[in-house]
């Protein structure tokens, strides 16, 4: 998740893109610090993504430092690489964050609920990760060494062994619904230049589908970017690593039915699968992909929201994931898209919105992938 300006969505074709036969949406949700949770905060949060039939939740594997986050107490753990770029030797990295995750994904399965995993995210290189350090936000993208170091991370994570199921990462196809190499790859160096480095994306997906070794049980997705068009590249779509095309979209208009439907078409033509993996609505009154701070939008207003933009999405023909429900009450701080399992007045809208993402008809068959 970041912002950057608002980028209205191409004129819509003609006609809509023709839904799959007797396919069915999913919806799901972020928290990107997930693994630091409680275990009665996981019970919370798991409870509530079960009572509104959502069946994902995309986790990021990076370091946290804070015990507080939105308002959720966390107990705080370090990156994978959380003092040098390891670059393959086994005993420089830290599972301590995979560890968590192990017993996550397991009490997940349990609610019919699958993780996707991002091993990265562009977050952590812009804020001085050991990739940041080494070489900024343009070589580790362009220079030999940090990609094939950076590859060894994604090689590390899904060889880990999951301590209560006794086996790796890359074969727990009931527990993981989709690998991604980065969250917003390149996604603050501007629109021109994801399109001129569309390559590292695809080398990345590369990587993980070998990995994968024949495994088609778990997609590999890329990790979104700024809007709808920045998020859909057409290199991406002709990748034959990618297996799906990860939308994330704060600006309204890219959630008008007939905008979304292009890319939609754009997706079912190169046979690739297409989902909205970060959207959200505002707790401000500013532009919905500006949201800082600002007078507090009614509740009533809001929750209409809610409910339009996640019918629109879903009568596009996509999936959608929320960004984020929170397992305690939300705080209300900085960035505010957020949606409290206590006492907040838009989670039953969610929770609405969510269930009926689940029995709308849908332009891309997700079933096979799902608990």
């Amino acid at each position: 998740m970041r912002f950057a300006k608002l980028c209205l969505a191409p004129l819509a074709a003609l006609f809509a893109a023709p839904f799959v036969l007797a396919a069915k949406g999913f919806a799901g949700s972020n928290l990107y610090y997930a693994a630091g949770l409680s275990a009665a905060d996981r019970t919370t949060l798991l409870k509530g993504l079960q009572s509104a039939n959502m069946k994902v939740l995309r986790v990021w594997i990076n370091g946290q430092s804070d015990s507080d986050i939105k308002g959720t107490t966390i107990t705080p753990f370090p990156d994978v690489e959380p003092t040098t770029i390891c670059n393959g030797d086994q005993s420089c990295y830290d599972p301590t964050i995979l560890n968590l995750l192990d017993t996550l994904m397991v009490e997940a399965h349990s609610y019919g609920i699958k993780l996707l995993i991002t091993m990265h995210s562009f977050n952590a290189l812009e804020a001085g990760d050991v990739y940041g350090v080494e070489y900024g936000t343009g070589y580790f993208y362009e220079q030999t060494y940090p990609q094939q170091a950076f590859d060894k991370r994604l090689q590390y994570i899904m060889n880990h062994v999951n301590s209560q199921l006794g086996q790796p990462w890359k074969e727990l196809s009931d527990y993981i619904f989709a690998f991604e190499a980065e969250n917003e790859a390149m996604i603050g160096k501007g629109q021109d230049y994801i399109e001129q480095h569309q390559q590292w994306q695809c080398d990345r997906a590369t990587t993980i589908k070998n990995e994968l070794n024949g495994n088609t049980g778990i997609i590999v997705t890329t990790g979104g970017e700024s809007w709808m068009d920045e998020s859909v590249q057409p290199n991406w779509l002709t990748c034959s690593s990618l297996d799906a095309i990860a939308i994330h979209a704060y600006g309204t208009g890219d959630y008008a039915t007939s905008a979304i439907q292009t890319y939609v078409q754009r997706a079912q033509a190169a046979g690739k699968l297409l989902f909205m993996e970060e959207w959200g609505a505002c707790y401000y009154t500013t532009d919905n992909n500006n949201c800082p701070t600002g007078s507090v939008l009614s509740s009533s207003q809001r929750n209409a929201n809610i409910k339009a933009w996640a019918s629109q999405i879903s009568a596009a023909g996509l999936s959608w994931m929320y960004w984020q429900v929170l397992p305690n009450a939300d705080p209300h701080w900085d960035t505010d898209f957020e949606i409290g399992l206590v006492n907040d007045p838009s989670w039953s809208t969610l929770q609405a919105a969510a269930q009926a993402a689940g029995n709308a008809n849908a332009a891309f068959d997700f079933s096979p992938y799902l608990l």
